[in-house]
């Protein structure tokens, strides 16, 4: 590294401006022009800046220049923190210092970037970064950047950057003041195969400053400089010269999803880019194509009959039949009701609507213009797989005032009581056994796999699901594959655990077609808060075998306590009836955490397939229309060596609602996880229904963060 003190002209400029920008510019920095950089996170071409992108963008961007091809997926975490996670194909790398260049097809690596605070009238945006601290360690780096806003179409950035950001203009680590051991940097271990967490390097060794410009042409259009102070030290120079630290890069804003860039780098280098960013916030389908609402139907002045109703004089199972017929036009299904001269409750499954406050909400539209004048009190229970959920009580007047209120929502939420239920004992039940199947497309990825970073196939699947009787439930899902390539993985697993994951490309291979789910399960309350399921059959394409679970989750409370045990054999590859010798006893404590806002913290302690002991953390953040992102870490008491490469299991989940692609109204989703690589530690059961995802929607905290679509 370079010893000089050179400093650039934006350093400069930045420092010139701090007090000059007028009022009303900041409300440009988060709305305006602005983007991600090669690496894929905040930035301009290279370098980082100290802005966010909108709260919960999610961005796929993809650059190459020579030798070095980036794909980064990036997740607006929160309004200050973003998260990317990063696959590189890199050729002509020494990955050390006294190694052979070799080439690195995919490396992989993980980034955080938090806003420390917002730019202010004098104050610019100050973030501060980790890069690669997850990985191994090629793009390794901190940072601390400042961007200030000179006018509505001009920026300025200026940072200090440590590690590979302190390869150009390096001098003393100025934290070297607080304490010497930051004046030295620990190099990475020979033979390191990624995944650890390094701390023990962050913000050590020399620093360097970096910076830049960004101009906003047009509406589409904006142009960057920079300074960088990445000095490309495991590249190979006979295959990339680096014959400048100046950066120049122009962006086309092709619509509000798509940008295009276009950059000269180093000196000697041209380099593309490519970003599709989406925002789960927002739907692809507008405001939606589904039926609209039933009206409320405003009772008329009452009439002597109506103050005189009693259920002998009109007959409870006729209205039964009526509200059976009002709740299935909306694609509802009626469980039970109890009746009195002034009271109806009504339990229902909702097999329609992603949002369980909608389905109440749709539920109780319909009944004002089913039920007799003289009932004014409406309970709603909302059942799922024979399981109750809280009781929503509603005054039949508040329904009538309140469907066109411009508060409608927040008025009806505050007068609504919820408390908890219990099953109805009444005979106006509907016990008829339910029976749904289909045929549909299905898409199964596998994101990242360290020989081909896109595998997917695309096939049809047939699922059934019997219910004779309330909480007793038969299901099953056969898949055959069409077309596509997760059969053409040939990698042998190296793993010295158990293969209860490693031999997941075999299982692709053999599987055509594959019995993926057959199940039967009982799901059973023995009190109103405590919740159990016994599943037992073919729960995964891996394993079948019995799973027991209970979960103790009250109605008003944000935190749930659960236990689950399960007895399970590995399945045959090729997915039919059969078995292999391997058997496994394993289940874990769980502790469940709505902390609000969306997120949910999940904690599981136990056993694993691998017959490993240890937990793992969850974090999670789910949005009003079903979205949900989230990241996992497992760490068990196989050794980082025992594990292998990635040393432990971690990875990302998204569940995608497909109404928030169709518009229509459906409970199916696609789910996938991506991992950096697949490997046997950490590996847990895959159970469908779990209780806390199949209760926790019905209860108060999940009725209250989607009651917003009540009148939907």
């Amino acid at each position: 590294m370079r010893s000089d003190r050179k400093r650039f002209p934006e350093i400069a400029l930045a420092c010139a401006v701090l007090t000059t920008a007028p009022e009303g510019v900041f409300a440009q920095v988060q709305t305006g022009f602005g983007g991600y950089n090669s690496y894929g996170y905040p930035g301009l071409i290279d370098m980082p800046s100290a802005l966010n992108r909108p709260d919960a963008e999610l961005a796929l961007t993809s650059s190459y220049f020579r030798n070095q091809t980036r794909n980064t997926l990036t997740f607006q975490i929160s309004p200050r923190l973003s998260g990317s996670f990063r696959y590189s194909s890199l050729h002509n790398i020494r990955p050390y210092p006294s190694s052979q260049v070799v080439d690195y097809r995919f490396d992989r690596s993980f980034s955080l970037h938090y806003q420390i605070r917002d730019e202010a009238r004098v104050w610019p945006a100050l973030a501060i970064g980790l890069n690669d601290f997850l990985g191994t360690g090629m793009y390794a780096s901190e940072y601390v950047v400042a961007t200030k806003t000179v006018s509505p179409r001009l920026r300025v950035t200026g940072g200090l950057g440590w590690g590979r950001l302190a390869g150009v203009g390096s001098f003393r680590n100025p934290l070297s003041h607080l304490s010497d051991t930051f004046d030295t940097r620990p190099g990475r271990a020979s033979g390191d195969q990624g995944g650890n967490v390094s701390t023990n390097a962050w913000f050590r060794g020399p620093a360097a400053f970096f910076g830049g410009v960004e101009w906003q042409a047009s509406d589409k259009l904006s142009f960057a400089a920079e300074y960088s102070s990445d000095a490309y030290p495991n590249e190979d120079g006979t295959a990339f010269a680096r014959r400048s630290p100046f950066n120049f890069g122009a962006t086309y804003r092709v619509s509000q999803n798509l940008s295009l860039d276009l950059r000269h780098l180093y000196g000697s280098e041209f380099g593309v880019g490519l970003t599709l960013a989406l925002n789960p916030r927002r739907p692809q389908s507008g405001a939606g194509t589904g039926p609209a609402p039933t009206p409320v139907t405003p009772r008329s002045a009452a009439t002597a009959e109506a103050l005189g109703w009693t259920i002998e004089k009109t007959g409870a199972d006729t209205l039964r039949h009526r509200v059976h017929a009002g709740l299935a036009d909306e694609g509802l299904r009626l469980h039970a009701l109890s009746l009195t001269a002034r009271t109806i409750r009504v339990e229902f499954e909702n097999p329609t609507y992603p949002n369980h406050a909608q389905a109440i909400g749709r539920a109780a539209r319909r009944l004002t213009g089913l039920l007799p004048h003289a009932v004014e009190t409406v309970t709603l229970v909302p059942i799922t797989s024979g399981l109750t959920g809280a009781a929503v009580t509603l005054k039949r007047a508040d329904i009538e005032a309140l469907e066109h209120d411009v508060d409608g929502s927040l008025k009806s939420w505050q007068r609504a009581q919820i408390a908890p239920a219990t099953r109805l004992t009444a005979t106006h039940a509907n016990q008829d056994p339910q029976f749904h199947w289909g045929l549909k497309p299905y898409l199964s990825t596998s994101l990242f796999d360290p020989e081909d970073p896109l595998r997917a196939d695309i096939g049809a699947e047939l699922f059934a699901r019997f219910e004779p009787t309330p909480g007793l439930v038969l299901a099953g899902v056969l898949r055959k594959p069409v077309l596509g390539n997760l059969d053409s993985s040939t990698r042998p697993s190296t793993s010295v655990l158990p293969h209860v994951r490693s031999d997941f490309n075999i299982y692709e291979r053999e599987g055509d077609p594959a019995l993926t789910e057959l199940t039967l399960a009982y799901f059973f309350q023995p009190s109103r808060s405590v919740y159990g399921r016994v599943t037992g059959g073919y729960l995964e394409p891996m394993f079948a075998g019995i799973s027991a679970e209970v979960l103790w989750k009250p109605i008003d409370s944000r935190i749930a306590l659960g236990a689950e045990l399960n007895h399970v054999f590995q399945r045959d590859f090729d997915q039919d009836f059969g078995l292999r010798d391997y058997g496994v006893t394993t289940g874990h404590a769980s502790a469940y955490w709505d902390m609000g806002n969306g997120f949910h913290a999940q904690l599981d302690a136990g056993r694993y397939l691998a017959g490993d002991w240890g937990a793992t953390l969850t974090l999670d953040r789910e949005f009003h229309n079903g979205w949900k992102v989230g990241g996992f870490a497992t760490f068990t008491n196989v050794s980082a060596t025992d594990f292998g490469e990635g040393s432990f299991d971690k990875g990302l989940r998204f569940t995608i609602p497909l109404a928030w692609v169709s518009g229509k109204p459906r409970q199916d989703s696609y789910q996938t996880v991506i991992r950096p690589v697949t490997r046997d530690g950490g590996a847990r059961l895959d159970v469908p229904e779990r209780l806390y995802e199949t209760v926790r929607g019905t209860h108060l905290a999940g009725l209250e963060f989607g009651w917003g679509r009540f009148w939907k």
